[in-house]
């Protein structure tokens, strides 16, 4: 049977998104945002109503007298204005925080300092008090009811002037509200990054939709005054005394304030809303969310609050506001200003939608803590630099999935829950149309294309993301879809310097939902580089048939390469598990075929098998025997293209090979004296070094995963020092021969 195609719908209202399904056939519009059933089985089964699909979609930008008590034709002009005045913001009473604050059992600890003449003195306890006070002020600031009202009422009109809609699911706010009326245990929302405008935007869904005014925590990159105005809009902050790196486990009076400070936060219910990562650091958990998932964990074990529900969120622009981020510089209110001044201004709008994913319980995770045993397995550099360098295979019985210590049980606990976290909200994001038409000039239409040839192929490759579950934030007519597209893409004109690294940045949300099929297809095309010299080129690819043991072994290869996080795989589960997982996924794709015996049906072979001597893929024909030496027929898979959609295989491959050239490009920096440097001018360097191919827009995400490889494999050793960690490069690869081998290993994936 052909599989559905993808039709068009007449609207007519064409800036509302929230009204069409996009996808028609027998399937409907997906939903993403289950939990992990591995991880929290118990959670799986709550707050996830059966008919969420069905809900449908509203634009939470756009205040309506239904958000109000009250009712008529003047409500409908000032509907903002009375909802915005009718929300319920929580009470404070700062004298009784501090008090609270010091008699917490971490600070009372902390504050007991071993210097002489410092016990039971009057005079040093109320400098004690009054350090805790100022530690205090630099976290938080007591709420301005009058000052958020405004700018809640002011935000709704800002969002619809900068896009058509804020798409937020009916079915997952219910989800989220379910979650928030359950007695004694607060929320806490983990959600990605991809614009400064991230925070508010969330603060201001969760108060108006019922769930409660959030503490949101922002990045210490921020201006005096901008922080002070955060503050007073329910902004957090980090305290300026805490030790600067992660390694630096003693945190002293700041830590312990920070400690008590969560507690309360915990106990009084309110919202917690933290970010994993960094606009300019995407898919990496960032320093900032490890310290305050510490905190998440040591009051869950302190007994402050008996459990807490995380819910993942996915944020998706067409166009993020502000655009690609500049590492390390300061956000102040003048900029701020100047970028929502720039928004206003801009003549085409985007959409932004807002995903939920099902809350899960933390003590469960913490309970089970799946993921720490497979952070703590065997390194890459045990299991990956023999076959790198040549000295025997992968053994993929003992795969792990992490490189060096990772220090104590608490802190793998927290880089457990931090990555899960950070997969969880990546993998509930929905994929933009802009995302989609980036992905494709990119990727798959380098040069000029026609606009048929683009909208078949725009249907084509949405139709396989919804055909592999992939939420998408928009529906319409395609022409209508495609259009918009375009002009938002429009300022990206090829003299620019920056438009490849902008269309790459735009196509990530793409490679993120097809980067398991991706590794497949660059495993694939490994193979064929592997075999083809000696066979010579075919009349026909479907004519060769790949060994399955070959298939997985060359994936698993490119697993313990790529971090988890840049794959969209979720930490929990090995990378051998993954690598079956990718297998049946390019087989149910359509890209693989299973040979079967003549006269009998095989089922699919499971067990991981450690090849033979002589066990390497070949070119069978119909004559050839494929009956190994013990009588059991080998199994293999012959390549196909899936209907309607030619070159699905190579576009898969070049969506991976932007990640695989910055590892490639990260091998020939490792040539570039001096070598110990501190890590941080090593960073530097090397976004120097790759911006002298990149027209001076490396992706900075990309870069610091390779640097991160190439520790957890062992290529660059971290050297802990006075002044910070230190690089330098590993007694194996100071040989130039053992650089080349490295870089002819990340190569053969990459080469066309």
């Amino acid at each position: 049977m052909t599989p559905p195609r993808i039709q068009t719908w007449l609207s007519p209202s064409c800036p509302k998104l929230d009204v069409f399904v996009p996808f028609l056939g027998k399937y409907h519009r997906p939903v993403s945002g289950r939990c992990c059933q591995t991880c929290t089985p118990r959670s799986w089964d709550g707050f996830y109503p059966k008919d969420l699909a069905p809900l449908g979609f509203r634009d939470a930008s756009r205040l309506t007298e239904a958000d109000t008590r009250f009712r008529g034709w003047l409500v409908r002009r000032v509907c903002g204005f009375l909802a915005a005045w009718e929300w319920e913001i929580p009470a404070e009473s700062p004298g009784e925080l501090l008090e609270r604050i010091c008699s917490s059992r971490r600070v009372q600890d902390a504050a007991s300092s071993p210097e002489p003449g410092s016990r039971g003195d009057e005079g040093s306890q109320r400098c004690c008090r009054e350090e805790i006070r100022q530690i205090l002020g630099e976290i938080q600031a007591p709420l301005s009811p009058l000052l958020l009202r405004l700018c809640h009422w002011l935000l709704p009109k800002l969002l619809t002037r900068v896009f058509l809609s804020v798409q937020l699911h009916r079915g997952q706010l219910e989800m989220v509200l379910q979650a928030a009326r359950t007695p004694e245990v607060p929320l806490v929302f983990l959600c990605s990054h991809q614009s400064p405008l991230d925070g508010p935007l969330l603060s201001f869904l969760l108060l108006s939709q019922g769930v409660g005014l959030p503490r949101v925590a922002v990045s210490t990159r921020t201006s005096p005054r901008l922080r002070s105005l955060l503050q007073r809009l329910g902004g957090i902050f980090l305290p300026s005394g805490m030790a600067p790196t992660w390694s630096d486990r003693d945190e002293g009076l700041p830590g312990a304030v920070l400690d008590a400070y969560v507690q309360e936060v915990l106990r009084s219910r309110q919202p917690l809303v933290l970010f994993l990562e960094e606009p300019s650091a995407l898919l990496r958990l960032a320093e900032p969310a490890r310290r305050w998932l510490l905190r998440l964990l040591r009051a869950l074990r302190d007994g402050a609050v008996p459990d807490a529900l995380l819910v993942p969120v996915g944020i998706a622009y067409d166009v993020a506001p502000g655009g690609l981020e500049r590492a390390g510089a300061p956000l102040g209110l003048g900029s701020c200003l100047r970028a929502a001044f720039r928004a206003l201004r801009c003549q085409h709008r985007g959409c932004a939608q807002v995903d939920f994913s099902q809350p899960f319980s933390l003590r469960e995770f913490v309970d089970n803590n799946l993921v720490g045993p497979i952070l703590t397995g065997s390194p890459p550099e045990q299991l990956l630099l023999p076959t790198i360098l040549g000295r025997g295979p992968l053994d993929v019985r003992s795969v792990g999935n992490s490189g060096p210590t990772l220090g104590t049980e608490e802190e793998i606990l927290v880089m457990a829950l931090g990555l899960h976290a950070l997969s969880d909200s990546r993998a509930c994001s929905a994929v933009t149309a802009v995302g989609i038409t980036a992905a494709l000039l990119l990727h798959r239409h380098q040069e000029v294309v026609l606009l048929p040839r683009l909208m078949l192929d725009f249907s084509e490759l949405l139709e396989q993301l919804l055909l592999r579950g992939r939420a998408v934030s928009f529906s319409g007519q395609l022409r209508a879809l495609l259009g918009h597209s375009l002009r938002l893409l429009q300022p990206l004109q090829p003299p620019q310097a920056s438009a490849r690294a902008r269309l790459g940045w735009l196509a990530g949300g793409v490679r993120h939902q097809l980067a398991g099929e991706a590794v497949g297809a660059c495993a694939i095309r490994a193979l064929l580089l592997e075999m083809l010299p000696i066979l010579g080129p075919p009349s026909s690819l479907t004519r060769i048939m790949l060994s399955r043991d070959e298939l997985l072994h060359k994936i698993l290869e490119l697993l313990q390469l790529l971090p988890p996080t840049l794959l969209g795989l979720q930490p929990c589960r090995p990378p051998d598990c993954h690598s079956l997982d990718i297998l049946d996924k390019l087989i149910l794709g359509g890209l693989l075929e299973e040979e079967e015996a003549e006269g009998e049906r095989w089922g699919c072979d499971v067990a991981p098998r450690r090849l033979g001597q002589g066990q390497f893929l070949g070119f069978f024909t119909d004559d050839s025997d494929s009956d190994s030496e013990h009588g059991v027929p080998k199994q293999c898979y012959k390549l196909r293209e899936p209907q309607g959609f030619p070159g699905f295989l190579l576009f898969l491959c070049r969506l991976l090979s932007p990640v695989l050239q910055t590892y490639g490009r990260a091998v020939e920096f490792l040539q570039r004296p001096p070598w110990p440097q501190p890590e941080q001018d090593c960073v530097e360097a090397l976004l120097e070094f790759l911006a002298e191919e990149e027209d001076g827009h490396p992706d900075r995400s990309l870069a610091l995963s390779s640097l991160q490889s190439f520790k957890d494999m062992g290529v660059l050793e971290e050297l802990q020092t006075p002044t910070g960690p230190t690089l330098q490069l590993s007694q194996p690869f100071q040989s130039a021969s053992n650089r080349e081998k490295l870089a002819a290993f990340i190569q053969q994936f990459t080469q066309l």
